[in-house]
């Protein structure tokens, strides 16, 4: 599995929990707000012929002997990205995380769902937080993602979106979030409503403010005002009543 960075101490990726985030690299959408623009693109993060790590890259020998070394000072791992899902061997890895005694917690976008139940039936994440791009019509611009590509990974969206509520039902101990990043230039009312009701009434859902962290996939887009994040909080709240404001004043 790539890995390519890790960053050694947070209190916030992983609720509840002090851990270490990695970051993998490669997305399969093109979320033009995208604030992690490096990781998207695969190209020139490869491993080499011989299996050594190009500079850059994080190899697992590595991060699972830094986390030995740690336990109990750190009780979580949190896996985001990029897709991590997109990984091959993420199981694998997951189990040698979870044979230290680590919480693990996982960012997805939602579209392997089939690799996200595997992960959850085999007891290996404890949280996962799934991002929810757009009302179901605008997401095909909100991903950057042709139309007929789109409704096929809408689908596989909504997919996970079950499982995740499904395996929250049977297994109190889980527990995930859904969270959306809000454009003004991407994300109207009515967008928000549609969004609420998908999401519907769940533990944990959160409106964040978009912040252009310099290194954005494309230019040219801002975040709403706090006033008006806060107007959106309340129409979101019809149909999610959890729903909360995250990153705003």
């Amino acid at each position: 599995m790539q890995i390519a960075g890790i960053q050694k101490l947070t209190l916030l990726d992983f609720p509840g929990r002090c851990a270490a985030t990695i970051f993998t690299p490669g997305c399969n959408l093109r979320c033009p707000f995208c604030h992690n623009a490096p990781l998207v693109e695969e190209e020139g993060i490869a491993v080499k012929s011989d299996g050594s790590n190009m500079e850059g890259l994080v190899s697992e020998e590595w991060l699972l002997d830094f986390l030995s070394g740690r336990f109990g000072r750190l009780t979580g791992l949190a896996v985001t990205g990029g897709e991590p899902l997109m990984q091959q061997g993420i199981k694998e890895l997951f189990i040698k995380v979870r044979a230290l005694g680590f919480g693990i917690k996982l960012d997805t976008n939602g579209t392997y769902p089939e690799k996200l139940k595997e992960l959850l039936d085999l007891g290996l994440v404890d949280y996962v937080a799934m991002d929810v791009k757009n009302s179901w019509a605008s997401y095909p611009k909100t991903i950057g993602i042709e139309e007929d590509k789109a409704q096929i990974l809408i689908s596989k969206i909504k997919e996970s979106m079950d499982i995740l509520k499904e395996h929250k039902a049977h297994n109190p101990s889980f527990d995930f979030e859904f969270r959306s990043t809000i454009v003004k230039e991407l994300h109207t009312a009515e967008d928000i409503e549609e969004m609420a009701k998908a999401v519907g009434p769940v533990g944990h859902y959160f409106l964040q403010g978009f912040k252009d962290s310099g290194e954005v996939l494309r230019t040219g887009y801002s975040a709403h005002s706090n006033d008006t994040m806060k107007v959106l909080l309340e129409i979101a709240k019809k149909y999610s009543p959890g729903v909360q404001l995250r990153g705003i004043d």
